[in-house]
C-alpha cells in the first residue's frame, strides 16, 4: 500500500537504512497515522513535561532534514508540536497526507519556504503562520537558506 518494497521495508526494520522523510511519508500514509506516532510508540500515560534532551529526533541527511517531537507522546492528547529544520536549496514532498484532513498550523522561525499544499503554493517568511488542512499532495521548499519552523497538528 505505501509503495515502498519490501526489501526496503526489511532494511529500514533492521536498521540497516534510514528512510528519507518521503519514504517515512508514505509508510505514515498506509497506516494512516500521523508521522510521529509512527517514529515514537505511544504510551498509554504520559509524562506532561519533556525536557529538550529527550525529545525524540529523526533525521533525513540526504535532504538535511531534521524533526524533533516537541510535544510529550501520548495517545491522550490530539494537538502535537513538531520542530523542523530543513537544509538550503531542499525540496521534499508527499503523494498524500498520513491522515486525511489532518490540521496544519506551521509557524516559519527562520529563513524562507514554499510551502505547497494540495496544489497552491504560500511564500512563507519568517514569523509568517500557514493555518491549513492536509488532504493531498504537499512539499516544502527552501531557498538560499535553511529554515525552521514549527508545526502544531491536531
Amino acid at each position: 500500500m505505501s509503495g515502498v518494497s519490501r526489501a526496503t521495508l526489511s532494511r529500514i526494520e533492521n536498521a540497516e537504512v534510514s528512510p528519507t522523510a518521503e519514504t517515512l511519508g508514505r509508510l505514515a500514509s498506509a497506516f494512516a497515522l500521523p508521522l510521529s506516532q509512527l517514529l515514537t510508540p505511544l504510551e498509554p500515560g504520559f509524562s506532561p513535561l519533556v525536557r529538550r534532551d529527550e525529545q525524540s529526533l529523526w533525521a533525513d541527511p540526504s535532504r538535511g532534514f531534521k524533526r524533533r517531537a516537541l510535544s510529550p507522546p501520548s495517545r491522550q492528547l490530539q494537538l502535537e508540536m513538531i520542530e523542523g529544520e530543513i537544509d538550503a536549496h531542499q525540496r521534499i514532498a508527499y503523494e498524500r497526507p498520513s491522515v486525511p484532513g489532518h490540521e496544519h498550523h506551521l509557524v516559519l522561525l527562520a529563513g524562507s519556504l514554499a510551502l505547497t499544499v494540495d496544489g497552491v503554493r504560500h511564500e512563507l517568511r519568517a514569523g509568517d503562520c500557514l493555518r491549513y488542512r492536509l488532504h493531498g499532495a504537499s512539499s516544502f521548499e527552501t531557498g538560499d537558506e535553511p529554515v525552521r519552523y514549527i508545526i502544531a497538528m491536531a
